[in-house]
Parts: C-alpha cells; structure tokens; sequence
C-alpha cells in the first residue's frame, strides 16, 4: 500500500531541501520543498523524488509523481511508508 504526499515544489532554489508542512485554502497539508535543479525536461521533478526517497531512506523506484508532473503542487505515492515516517522525517503535520 502506497502513501500520499501532496508537495509544493519551488525549482532553482539553490538546493535541494524539504522546508516544512503549509495548507493550502482548503486546509489540507502538503510539504514545502525545493530543488536547485531546473523545471527543464523533468530535471526538478527527479531530483524531487531522488530528495523524497532518501529522506525517507526508500528506493527511489518506491517514490512516484502520480498527479501534477507539470505543475509546482505534486501529489506523490510512496511505498513502503506511513504517514508516522512523513511526521518523524519532515516534522508534524
């Protein structure tokens, strides 16, 4: 069973990091994220999941966009994780 994560991602933001839960106008959380690669031929987008998958010390084969691909809000499945692992590696939602 895979779990959802919703991320905001800013790409050419100097590095590579996770910043922190925000909600969004309709009070669901997502993650707020950062790559320094950029939105050029899917480049932030696979640092993106190479970044999610070793923070939560998953394959990055476990971590797939499943909505938003050309979009800064990404909804993303991972396997092999709870939302428990999301709370302990990116802070309480």
């Amino acid at each position: 069973m895979a779990t959802r994560l919703a991320v905001r991602l800013t790409p050419r933001g100097g590095r590579d990091a996770a910043e922190g839960w925000a909600r969004d106008e309709k009070g669901q959380p997502y993650l707020k994220a950062r790559v320094a690669a950029p939105p050029v031929e899917g480049a932030a987008n696979e640092a993106l999941v190479a970044m999610i998958a070793k923070a939560l010390k998953v394959g990055r084969r476990s971590v797939r966009i499943v909505a938003g691909d050309q979009s800064r809000l990404k909804i993303l499945e991972i396997d092999g994780v709870i939302e428990a692992d999301l709370e302990r590696v990116f802070g309480q939602l």
